[in-house]
């Protein structure tokens, strides 16, 4: 495979640029009979062509005879459409189980060429210096990835301990690296209402360098703290699940980044903003979030969401502004790329169908990058040091009394509160259940399965209990994961303790990862021994482990859509309404702990 050049800014390419649109020098690429999208003006101009040079367009016109030479490489489109690259404006790297050379080998034969990610799972593992690992490796591809510096390490704090925090002089120190494009979802949004001076300086750090905040509000109420929430700088929110989040975030502008990833499903509630109500739809945002390996292999990226946001109703061209220049602009970066003109750089896709979306062939600055789902160029790697693969840390060998729940004294019966899973939402319920007492000892029963977090930063050997249910899980099972957003300590599900020990144990042993059992025998295993986050496998060969995974939890009865990524959130202490952490139960609803037993029955 060839490898992509570095790529000279417009400033360097000026004259050759100027040179090559008037005639004067050639071009390198040029591609004729296309039916050209144009997201600028929102058109369709049939047998436009374009020249590139340097791995920007040079020229986009009526005819591009002028630009070629001898050397020129000419392609006809056969009248296909032209489009942008995609960009996927909100997304976790570590979600995909990937690192970014292997995210971006899955997803470029999807068309997207540009991602605006947020590494905030790593810092958590291993602060400032797990960014700049995942930033170096995304500065070697062949395709825009733009890092924004975690601002939550830890997310709530007080309510959770992380491997690392993050500090407003790490953010200050990373808004200086060149693949830096802001600040990543400002998820401590109880902080920044009330001014919290860290959340505060680092939104500062961010605009003084001239970068975007981004947002993470994750609440219902829409009083004065929504609006404080919007005066503190945030520029966008990907948290929105119903219409009038979108409206009341737009309102405030923000931009709506409404996201469809492997389980979150949001945009045809959000969508109806722009197709009923008729807000401009310059300022909504298509993202993915979160997309493990398997939706990336098998079903796609920014171009599943794109058929997704056209299939409610969106029009086709609107749609891919909010995938293209909408993204671009919002980040300050219009005037580099997002559609296809003068100076940008040359990324777009050949396309057959606005609609289906075939895409057939791929460019990234110029260069053909993959074609009908292969791909034609290097990702290249980092060596990921030796630190950053020994991250699970039990301090201790678990057992089953390590999960075990004791019951208020002398009670047959406990009342115990239980964190409600939502299919294909990140929110929770919180709900309660009666629950037997064995022996002294709280049983899980029916649908209510026992959750567990295993602090895993700094061996403490601690295990917090408490109940979840919606899972569906049957017999004698247990799940373990060490991706648990975002403290990503190690969640472990299960029906029974004996299980849960052993998927624990299990995880330590390896580095990481995500296991389930099933009467004692290990039924699947994704190994993530790069901060029991990610692999640098192929990302066909981790989606292949995943599948089995998803497998192995339909055979423990659990019918929810991509139930893993649910599991991975129950630690998440930033969205409502009840969560796990290494300090206890979390009510989200008031930022505080709770007890596991309802008031009046301890």
């Amino acid at each position: 495979m060839e490898k992509t050049t570095s790529l000279k800014t417009w400033a360097e390419s000026a004259a050759r640029l100027v040179g090559v649109a008037v005639g004067r020098e050639a071009a390198d690429l040029v591609i004729q009979n296309t039916r050209l999208v144009n997201v600028q003006s929102r058109e369709v101009l049939e047998g436009w062509q374009v020249a590139v040079a340097d791995g920007r367009f040079a020229y986009v016109g009526p005819n591009a005879e002028h630009c070629i030479g001898p050397e020129t490489d000419v392609i006809d489109a056969d009248g296909r459409y032209l489009i942008p690259g995609l960009c996927d404006g909100h997304m976790h790297i570590e979600s995909g189980m990937l690192t970014p050379a292997e995210f971006a080998r899955a997803v470029i034969p999807h068309g997207t060429t540009t991602m605006f990610t947020d590494p905030h799972e790593i810092a958590n593992v291993l602060g400032l210096k797990g960014v700049r690992l995942m930033h170096d490796e995304a500065e070697l591809q062949p395709i825009n990835i733009y890092t924004q510096m975690p601002s939550c390490a830890p997310s709530a704090p007080g309510l959770e301990t992380t491997g690392f925090e993050i500090s407003p002089a790490d953010v200050a120190e990373a808004m200086s690296w060149p693949g830096i494009i802001g600040l990543g979802e400002m998820m401590n949004f109880p902080g920044v209402i009330n001014g919290d001076p860290q959340m505060l300086a680092e939104m500062a750090a961010t605009m003084r360098a001239g970068k975007t905040v981004g947002g993470h509000y994750a609440s219902p109420d829409r009083g004065p703290a929504f609006h404080a929430y919007a005066a503190g700088g945030p520029a966008d929110d990907h948290e929105g699940t119903r219409e009038s989040d979108s409206v009341d975030r737009v309102r405030q502008g923000m931009r709506s980044m409404m996201r469809l990833g492997s389980a979150w499903y949001d945009v045809q509630s959000q969508i109806t903003a722009v197709t009923e109500k008729g807000l401009d739809p310059r300022n909504f945002i298509l993202c993915t979030d979160d997309c493990h390996s398997g939706t990336l292999v098998n079903d796609g990226h920014m171009n599943r969401v794109l058929r997704h946001a056209i299939d409610c109703g969106c029009d086709p061209l609107v749609a891919l502004q909010m995938c293209t220049v909408n993204t671009a602009t919002h980040f300050g970066l219009e005037r580099e790329l997002g559609s296809i003109a003068p100076g940008r750089r040359a990324d777009m896709i050949l396309t057959s169908d606005l609609r289906a979306l075939p895409i057939e062939q791929v460019f990234a600055r110029g260069v053909s990058v993959a074609r009908d789902g292969v791909i034609e160029v290097d990702c290249p790697h980092l060596n990921w040091p030796e630190e950053a693969r020994q991250t699970v840390h039990l301090g201790k060998v678990l057992t089953e009394e390590d999960f075990e729940i004791a019951a208020p004294s002398g009670a047959n019966k406990a009342h115990v509160k239980v964190i409600g899973v939502v299919e294909n939402q990140a929110p929770t319920e919180a709900l309660t259940a009666e629950l037997p007492v064995v022996d002294g000892l709280v049983e899980a029963e029916g649908d209510v399965c026992q959750i567990a977090l295993v602090e895993r930063h700094q061996a403490t050997g601690k295990v917090v209990n408490a109940f979840v249910s919606g899972f569906g899980y049957k017999g004698p099972m247990a799940m373990a994961s060490t991706v648990a957003h975002d403290s990503h300590h190690m969640i472990v599900v299960g029906t029974d303790r004996a299980n849960m020990a052993a998927a624990a144990m299990r995880l330590g042993e390896v580095g990481g990862g995500v296991t389930i059992f099933k009467d004692g025998e290990e039924l699947a295993l994704v190994e993530l021994p790069i901060a029991g986050l990610m692999s640098d496998e192929l990302a066909q060969n981790v989606a292949a482990k995943a599948q089995k995974l998803g497998q192995a939890m339909e055979a423990c009865g659990c019918t929810l859509n991509n139930a893993y990524m649910q599991h991975s959130l129950l630690a998440l202490v930033v969205i409502p309404s009840l969560r796990i952490s290494d300090l206890g139960l979390v009510d989200v609803t008031t930022f505080e702990l709770t007890s596991l037993f309802v008031e009046g029955d301890v």
